[in-house]
């Protein structure tokens, strides 16, 4: 019994250790190297070009897998990097879908020059002297988003000079020509690059409803080896959307200061910012002005990386019917209905008609005549349709609920009025069969009255014959 409870718990482990190693595996990530060409002179910029490469992640300089060793025969051996995030920011399973799985993380690649800040709030991260050694390396910037879109990092690496190196089979060689090339092509030199600075987001795509509070994500971590995490930091928030843009929150971390802006109701937790690098923005109260693209830099003296996230407030219509109440109606009688849609965003907004009879079923009455979209002072819209009921076409009965539907992409809205219609056309067989008995009823009452009369004027004629004689 103690064995089996020991190898019961030795399974339980094991067990445990794989779920904890296939969980917290590093990907590989095909990615487009992207940088520019050589300007044609004239201040022109020139094209870009596009290649693949190939990055291994991994949590340390020990973690180098064979894997990592072998070049796709479709990837230039060049374009093949190792990044080391001892945070492990890219080892998250959006960036590691199952194997087989169709949809892939995305990412892209570009050569980065570290250079001091153009902005004056954030200039003092440069101030001091820093080692020209660290920053003369080959910096990449490297923009990675998870599946579905959901988590969004973005990287600066510094592989320094002398990091790549060579698999072995360069050492053998052959002495024939062509026997020493096959061995040649499986050169494969890869970079070492170690993550300085991270950014990342879980609300790449977020949505809230008017008036309510509203937060988008961002952390970031600085690589604390570098010399250049211990200089401080700043970060800053802005807003765009159409070519509008804004500032609307910035944080010297050196000074402890924020920058002017006029944007009210923003905050960041100060605290958390510098504990763990949380430099998440909320807005305490959403509104219209506030959908758009978010855009949040953290800054280290000669570096800097972004994620950009998008915010949509959403906020569905509220209906109401004119007349309320709709006025009893008489068959044959048209009838005119408005429906209106206010304060509802973003565009567009589809609204309809039904009609909902006294035996519960509904059925169409089309869209009517919609207006166009009115905009309020607060940036939402509203939008009304109406409806002409001809009684005398549509079969109603006696009536039921008239409903205005309103389609919109916070939810669809419903609102109703009762009907009644009066002098209806087409009466049951019921009611029929009551029109024949009370015909019938009054027929034979007609007939007894008509007989009376009769009787009683034959009688009066022989008293008076009888009187004369």
């Amino acid at each position: 019994m103690t064995n089996f409870s020991t190898i019961y718990k030795l399974s339980l482990v094991a067990v445990t250790c794989l779920v904890h190693a296939c969980s917290s595996s590093c990907p590989v990530m095909e990615c487009w190297f992207v940088q520019e060409k050589a300007g044609r002179g004239g201040g022109l910029a020139g094209a870009t070009t596009q290649e693949k490469t190939l990055i291994h992640i991994r949590k340390d300089t020990q973690s180098q897998s064979a894997e990592s060793r072998r070049a796709p025969a479709d990837i230039n051996p060049e374009r093949v990097y190792t990044f080391t995030d001892p945070a492990a920011t890219l080892c998250q399973p959006a960036f590691n879908p199952p194997r087989g799985s169709v949809e892939k993380p995305q990412c892209e690649v570009n050569p980065f020059v570290p250079q001091p800040s153009s902005l004056k709030w954030v200039a003092s991260l440069t101030e001091s002297a820093l080692s020209p050694i660290y920053l003369e390396a080959e910096w990449f910037s490297a923009s990675f988003h998870g599946l579905n879109q959901r988590l969004g990092v973005s990287t600066i690496s510094r592989a320094p000079t002398g990091s790549k190196e060579h698999d072995g089979a360069a050492h053998f060689r052959a002495p024939s020509l062509n026997v020493e090339r096959r061995f040649v092509s499986e050169l494969f030199w890869w970079s070492f690059s170690s993550v300085v600075l991270s950014v990342s987001s879980r609300t790449m795509s977020a949505q809230a409803r008017l008036g309510e509070p509203v937060t988008l994500d961002c952390g970031f971590r600085a690589d604390p080896s570098s010399p250049l995490s211990s200089s401080g930091f700043a970060v800053e928030w802005r807003y765009q959307f159409r070519g509008d843009g804004r500032l609307v929150l910035a944080y010297d971390g050196t000074s402890d200061r924020l920058a002017d802006t006029l944007e009210e109701g923003a905050t960041m937790d100060f605290e958390a910012l510098h504990q763990r690098g949380n430099a998440s923005l909320t807005l305490q109260e959403a509104k219209v002005r506030h959908s758009g693209m978010y855009i949040c830099t953290v800054y280290l003296p000669y570096l800097l990386a972004q994620v950009v996230m998008e915010l949509e407030i959403v906020e569905p219509p509220s209906l109401s019917i004119h007349p309320s109440p709709l006025p009893l109606t008489v068959t044959g009688q048209t009838l005119s209905v408005q429906c209106e849609a206010s304060g509802f965003s973003p565009l567009p907004l589809e609204l309809s008609w039904e009609f909902k009879g006294s035996d519960g079923k509904s059925r169409p009455l089309g869209t009517g005549s919609v207006s166009g979209h009115r905009q309020a002072w607060d940036g939402t819209f509203t939008q009304s349709t109406r409806l002409q009921l001809d009684t005398s076409k549509l079969d109603l009965g006696t009536g039921g609920e008239v409903v205005c539907v309103a389609v919109h992409p916070g939810g669809t809205r419903r609102a109703s009025a009762t009907l009644n219609v009066i002098g209806f056309s087409g009466p049951s067989i019921e009611d029929s069969m009551a029109m024949v008995g009370v015909a019938l009823v009054l027929y034979g009452f007609i007939k007894f009255i008509s007989w009376t009369f009769t009787s009683s004027g034959s009688n009066t004629a022989e008293n008076q014959e009888k009187k004369e004689k």
